[in-house]
């Protein structure tokens, strides 16, 4: 497949599993999953028809693994901003975590932490180089230090997705450098 379509399928994908499922007649489970035979139908109805094989191949080569089959079911793993729960366990997370963001929303931050806004949790990442990338997408990025190791002893629970992108309901600005 051609990686501008691929591109295409992925972005779709995170559209309609994510954020709007209702669109295109799309019903989630409580989990998030969706049944793949539904999704392709929902797919065709609404003009955009990409095959099983489309699908599969997108899921697996997604450089940020965004979305996992199990069976004929598919799903996003995080980023969601309709309610599903994911059951992910709670994880001891590493002593430092790294969120991207943009200098336009620093002061923000400082005042508040780090908030999920319209998703259900704040998404953090293992290394610089990723969050770096992540608050690329908005502008010339700024690298945030979460002390993930003295909140997770201060009692806040952490999460990590099968893609490694650690989830937190919110970063309070006592842990941010």
């Amino acid at each position: 497949m051609d990686e501008r379509r691929a591109v295409k399928i992925s972005k779709y994908l995170a559209k309609h599993l994510r954020h709007r499922p209702e669109r295109i007649g799309l019903t989630l489970d409580p989990e998030g999953w969706a049944d793949v035979d539904e999704l392709l139908a929902a797919a065709a109805r609404h003009r955009f028809p990409f095959t099983r094989d489309e699908l599969e191949h997108v899921v697996a080569v997604n450089d940020k693994r965004r979305y996992a089959l199990d069976g004929n079911r598919v799903r996003a793993v995080q980023g969601h901003s309709v309610r599903v729960e994911l059951n992910l366990p709670v994880a001891p997370p590493p002593d430092l975590l790294y969120h991207g963001t943009v200098e336009r929303s620093l002061a923000a931050i400082r005042d508040e932490g780090l908030r999920p806004m319209g998703r259900h949790d704040v998404h953090l990442s293992p290394d610089r180089e990723t969050a770096r990338r992540v608050g690329a997408r908005r502008g010339v990025p700024v690298v945030l230090v979460v002390q993930a190791g003295r909140m997770a002893a201060d009692g806040h629970e952490f999460r990590v997705s099968a893609n490694g992108v650690w989830l937190v309901g919110s970063v309070p600005p006592e842990y941010l450098r």
